[in-house]
């Protein structure tokens, strides 16, 4: 073939302004490019074209040159079938595993039973080195450390070859269950002590995280998940100033949790924009910014309990978003999970969703593969803006315990959650299989025979703590 003719097929450069006018031509008298142009719950416009982002910057995953994390939940109530899920999942390609306890935050109404003896069940005769290690703590998060680290100590595990995330969130835990250990006060004069004991023990990994799931499923916006996260990892440098441990030292063991789902671009901005906000506050702290642990779960908010199928290709376009975005690890939530305890085919399906992405489809060989889009980078730089804002208030409102406390940021997170609720029951949006395109029938979904955990409710976070049994009529996703 004579690859020259390839060069002879050129085409005229076309600017903006007569892109705008063939657009004008197509869509006719009365209608204008407004009209194409939609807004993201935080208002930022989201059009159907841009110019090619100038200036940007790669925001990768903390190491580039590797995949992502898979990581599979624990959360089944019974320790030998838990640990018999780990075995499979480890054996099947997962690289992570996340200890979901009953009460968590995120347990959505299951969870391994919260004491020494049942974890120690769990863990046995698995292999801990370089496994990413991850906690979804109870509301005695101090506990549930503790006895990780004293099954690690007898096991003689070597620290230099653990990968551990404690998962250590008072906000999260405050805004989930309503409860804290102790006063907000106490809590603050007493985690410095801890920290510094926890230092002492050289441990590796994530001991503080701020975990944004528990509002992104409450209905929070993006912006909000965001500041919200970023309020939480300030406290959390607070803490370490008080336990008198150099910021410089501190902040690599501080990570984040936040929730993707089926708005891929809107997911892949949000885990770029939540970089450059943590550089930002290090920059402020005189601390030189280095990559940051994102860890990225599929929403729960965006499952239906409807046609649970649909499911599985909205958990995709989230893991997909997740990846693209830079995410370290990534947790794609079972789908039928909505219905009850997920069985070991729908486990198969949200491992095996992360494989093909990783394993055939390669998303791991490119380093922020969305930088530079103008699209990514308008969409990044609107939520650094707005997530900057909702920040301010949260620290204007003395800190994001105390404005939990005293309910600023659940009424801002309701009237998020009530304005798309609104929109779905009117027909502005519509969700496949629930209201649009209704099964005549619903089919079984496959769960496991578990009872559910009590969740304490007082002070929680605006919603119901099992919003999954309870959309409306029918109408909604299972967090809202």
């Amino acid at each position: 073939m004579d690859r020259t003719v390839l060069r002879q097929a050129g085409f005229p450069a076309v600017d903006q302004r007569q892109w705008l006018e063939l657009v004008a031509k197509s869509l006719g008298a009365g209608t204008d490019y407004e009209s194409l142009v939609r807004k993201t719950d935080d208002g930022l416009p989201v059009k159907p074209a841009y110019e090619h982002g100038q200036g940007a910057v790669s925001l990768s995953r903390v190491d580039p040159r590797s995949a992502w994390k898979l990581v599979q939940r624990l959360d089944d109530p019974d320790p030998a079938r838990a640990n018999a899920q780990a075995r499979e999942e480890l054996a099947n390609g997962a690289t992570g595993l996340s200890l979901v306890f009953a009460g968590a935050p995120n347990a959505f109404g299951y969870g391994l039973p919260a004491n020494p003896e049942a974890l120690d069940a769990v863990l046995k005769n698995l292999p801990l080195d370089n496994l990413l290690l991850r906690i979804d703590v109870h509301p005695q998060s101090r506990a549930s450390v503790d006895w990780l680290i004293e099954i690690l100590r007898n096991r003689r595990a070597d620290p230099a070859r653990l990968n551990l995330s404690f998962g250590i969130d008072p906000a999260s835990l405050f805004a989930g269950t309503g409860r804290l250990r102790m006063s907000i006060e106490a809590l603050e004069a007493s985690m410095p002590q801890s920290l510094a004991g926890y230092f002492a023990l050289s441990l590796p990994g994530i001991l503080l995280e701020a975990d944004g799931r528990v509002f992104h499923n409450a209905g929070a916006t993006e912006a909000q998940e965001l500041g919200i996260m970023l309020a939480s990892a300030v406290a959390h440098l607070r803490m370490f100033e008080e336990a008198r441990q150099p910021l410089i030292y501190a902040a690599e063991h501080i990570g984040f949790a936040l929730a993707v789902d089926q708005d891929q671009f809107l997911s892949v901005a949000k885990i770029r924009a939540l970089r450059k906000l943590w550089a930002r506050v290090l920059e402020a702290c005189s601390v030189e910014a280095a990559p940051v642990v994102v860890h990225a779960e599929t929403s729960y908010r965006m499952l239906t309990a409807l046609d649970p199928e649909t499911n599985i290709l909205r958990s995709t376009i989230a893991a997909f978003a997740a990846a693209v975005g830079g995410a370290d690890s990534i947790s794609v939530l079972p789908h039928t999970i909505t219905h009850g305890l997920p069985d070991g085919g729908a486990r198969r399906i949200a491992r095996n969703t992360q494989l093909v992405l990783s394993s055939e489809s390669h998303l791991d060989l490119v380093a922020d593969p969305a930088g530079g889009s103008g699209a990514v980078e308008a969409l990044t730089d609107g939520l650094c803006e707005k997530a900057w804002e909702e920040f301010r208030q949260i620290e204007e409102e003395g800190g994001v315990l105390r404005s939990l406390a005293a309910g600023h940021i659940q009424k801002r997170v309701a009237a998020a959650r009530a304005e798309r609720l609104k929109d779905f029951k009117e027909g502005a949006r519509n969700i496949i299989g629930t209201t649009l395109y209704k099964l005549d029938q619903e089919r079984p979904a496959g769960t496991i025979s578990a009872a559910r955990q009590p969740v304490p409710v007082d002070g929680a976070v605006a919603c119901d703590p099992l919003p999954a049994r309870r959309i409306d009529e029918g109408l909604g996703e299972a967090g809202q």
